[in-house]
């Protein structure tokens, strides 16, 4: 028999704390083998997400079945506070599966998932969301920018280009040069070797972006997953396409833009720890010291998300980049 009132039916509606979310899902099943020092890895990951982001910035951890140390870790973090939320799964779920699931329970307006080898860079969250603020029609935003990512899955952000809603031009961007090479390299990829070859950019309002990112880390507007995010689970561990079905391709028929922060904030790490990177971690330490400054809340733009089928979208897609290519030849 129930004896009086849950004190919580008379409770205020909850005010929402946060407006941007970061969810990072970790499987690390040994400390052996390819998985070695993956460990320190998503601790030098995570302590540089807690180190560089702002108190408009929660963090979710999904532990996607790793060993016992992780786990430990994982907990320790939480109880100090440095983390908002810990998900335990005892069984690997798989990684969109795990990602996607955080973000759907997660009541952020911008939502950011990255993998576990990612290095946080000071400013990377203030840049993003800058990006999100001034740019009307913004789905995704990386902190990594990649030269080379114009044309992948980006038909949405190349049509409002066509259609003169933002400027465009290919420029250089020397500074890049160093950070750009590193991320190529963390993929064994052909490096630059031509600090002033050309990029992809937009301008609108003075704010400068690049065409194109990856999905190593990437924020997304949290419509995006309850519209063209498939609603079917991916029941795939990891790869096999799943990060296109479930990140890439929705971002682009969102009918949003996919954009990169304008210089680099973010690394892609591998499964080893370097030098270099400590350095960065060091960098991050000695400027939120500095940082003493009050966080503003985020206004927004309104963003609704298309729903096109995909075969009209396809279609569309092979017709906005031919005659993109056509008009804005790569240089």
């Amino acid at each position: 028999m129930r004896v009086g009132m849950n004190p919580q039916k008379q409770s205020k509606k909850i005010e929402l704390e946060f407006q941007h979310r970061l969810i990072i899902v970790v499987f690390i099943p040994s400390l052996e083998g390819y998985y070695k020092d993956v460990l320190e890895v998503f601790k030098l990951c995570l302590n540089s997400a807690i180190i560089t982001t702002n108190t408009n910035c929660a963090i979710t951890v999904v532990n996607n079945a790793s060993c016992e140390a992780v786990s430990e870790f994982l907990d320790q973090k939480l109880s100090a506070n440095d983390i908002d939320t810990v998900i335990h799964h005892k069984k690997n779920i798989g990684k969109i599966d795990a990602l996607i699931g955080a973000a759907r329970g997660s009541r952020e307006p911008i939502i950011t998932l990255s993998d576990v080898d990612i290095l946080f860079k000071q400013g990377w969250q203030e840049e993003t969301e800058k990006l999100f603020v001034n740019i009307k029609g913004v789905a995704s935003v990386s902190p990594i920018p990649c030269r080379n990512f114009k044309n992948y899955e980006t038909a949405s952000t190349l049509s409002r280009i066509l259609k003169k809603q933002v400027k465009f031009k290919y420029q250089s961007i020397p500074e890049n040069f160093e950070d750009h090479n590193r991320y190529l390299d963390s993929f064994h990829w052909q490096l630059d070797t031509d600090k002033n070859k050309k990029w992809p950019v937009i301008a609108f309002n003075g704010i400068k972006a690049i065409v194109g990112s990856g999905h190593q880390i990437l924020s997304m507007r949290r419509e995006l997953f309850f519209s063209t995010v498939p609603k079917e689970s991916s029941l795939i561990l990891v790869g096999n396409n799943s990060e296109f079905l479930y990140c890439d391709e929705p971002i682009n028929r969102s009918g949003g833009m996919r954009l990169a922060t304008y210089n680099n904030f973010a690394y892609h790490m591998g499964n080893t720890v370097e030098d270099w990177m400590r350095k960065v971690q060091g960098a991050n330490s000695e400027m939120s010291a500095l940082d003493t400054s009050v966080k503003a809340r985020l206004d927004l733009p309104n963003f609704s998300a298309k729903k096109p089928s995909k075969s009209w979208f396809r279609l569309k897609k092979r017709i906005v980049h031919r005659l993109f290519n056509l008009l804005y030849p790569k240089k």
